[in-house]
């Protein structure tokens, strides 16, 4: 039995989850991982909605992810089509799949709060908004916080797992919301646009002498785009705003729960470390960390009676010698993964619960791949 067990319990620590949010570095596991626990409530007997950012091409032809469709949920058959029981012996539950179009989410926050159907789409056909809408800092994070509002409020599902973007910046995802409408509530923009005498303020004192020379020496608008976008966005800081502490408010609610996941690698681990202690102090509930991929093996079985064992099974002695430096070297690996989660354990808050997620035959590309990582996620805690 390997030395290091986990405390994580997903049964209970989910029991009554309205929101899951997976938070982690890339690489990790991170995507199906979500999808994972998300089979495993559905088996449950609850309806499940996962949000994910970027799953892997076959992982997304699997679970239903077409091109052009990927905003829209898509359900995913887990049963064969026949409805059975779940794990008390109820109904199964439902689990539903969408990937994040951050482009779509921002234009429906502009028709959500645009005056009227005119601004909205003078907003949407500008040039300089869709330029900003796919590129502005934070857009990813901040729209995928609100997408996992709007699947909330359309009352369709129990539980909503939201699969996040990678923690390059521990801090991106919890403050986007908050930077966002800074950003368009600032004073700057607000400077920027103020009527002046003669002009739009400082953005449009002298606009029409700079736009006509845009228009003849590029042939475009550009600074009338400008003008007009700011001037339209400005106009929604109070929506935004209302929004913001909506998501905030949300996040912090007793039954969102926060995961971390992570792999057994040292700069992983580092990463999770260093988100855990930014959610140090906010209102949030931390449910533990999930360390996938990690190798699990028997660490009390000796050399000796391991090659009496696979002697007596293989009649080729060299095939055993084999099998015997085979299993010694996952062995070790076992020690070295083990140890640095233990490590990662000591040097953090020391009672972080944690979830060790063994390494799989082969990556999760199916529903049957998934159905194999659900049995592991919750199982673990039970059968270390």
């Amino acid at each position: 039995m390997s030395a290091l067990t986990s405390t994580l319990d997903l049964d209970a620590t989910l029991g009554d989850a309205r929101v899951v949010v997976l938070a982690g570095g890339g690489g990790v596991g991170k995507t199906t991982t979500a999808a994972g626990i998300g089979l495993g409530l559905a088996r449950r007997g609850r309806r499940v909605c996962v949000l994910t950012i970027d799953p892997a091409r076959r992982l997304a032809d699997a679970l239903g992810l077409e091109a052009g469709t990927a905003d829209e949920p898509v359900r995913v058959d887990f049963d064969g089509g026949e409805r059975g029981a779940d794990e008390g012996g109820g109904e199964l539950g439902e689990l539903w799949v969408v990937m994040l179009d951050a482009k779509a989410t921002w234009d429906n926050l502009i028709r959500r709060y645009a005056a009227d159907e005119a601004t909205a789409e003078r907003i949407l056909a500008n040039r300089v908004y869709r330029e900003f809408s796919g590129a502005v800092a934070g857009s990813q994070e901040y729209m995928a916080v609100e997408r996992l509002h709007e699947l909330l409020e359309s009352g369709r599902w129990d539980t909503v797992l939201l699969d996040t973007p990678p923690t390059r910046n521990a801090l991106d995802f919890l403050d986007a919301p908050q930077r966002l409408h800074s950003f368009i509530d600032s004073r700057a923009l607000q400077l920027l646009m103020k009527p002046a005498a003669g002009g739009l303020g400082l953005l449009g004192r002298g606009a029409s002498v700079f736009t006509g020379l845009l228009k003849r020496v590029a042939g475009v608008d550009l600074l009338s785009d400008l003008i007009e976008f700011f001037s339209a966005i400005g106009g929604l800081s109070a929506g935004f705003g209302q929004r913001a502490k909506a998501v905030q408010a949300l996040l912090a609610e007793p039954r969102t729960v926060f995961l971390l996941v992570a792999a057994p690698h040292p700069e992983s681990l580092a990463e999770a470390g260093t988100f855990r202690t930014a959610l140090t102090g906010r209102a949030i509930h931390y449910g533990g960390l999930i360390v996938n991929r990690m190798t699990r093996v028997d660490q009390t079985d000796h050399e000796d009676a391991v090659r009496r064992v696979l002697r007596g099974a293989l009649s080729d002695p060299d095939a055993a010698e084999r099998a015997v430096a085979m299993h010694a070297t996952v062995r070790a690996q076992a020690i070295h993964d083990d140890r640095l989660v233990e490590r990662h354990l000591r040097t953090g808050r020391g009672d972080e619960p944690v979830l060790l997620v063994p390494q799989l035959p082969e990556d999760v590309h199916d529903v049957a791949g998934l159905a194999a990582l659900e049995e592991a996620l919750f199982a673990s805690a039970q059968n270390p």
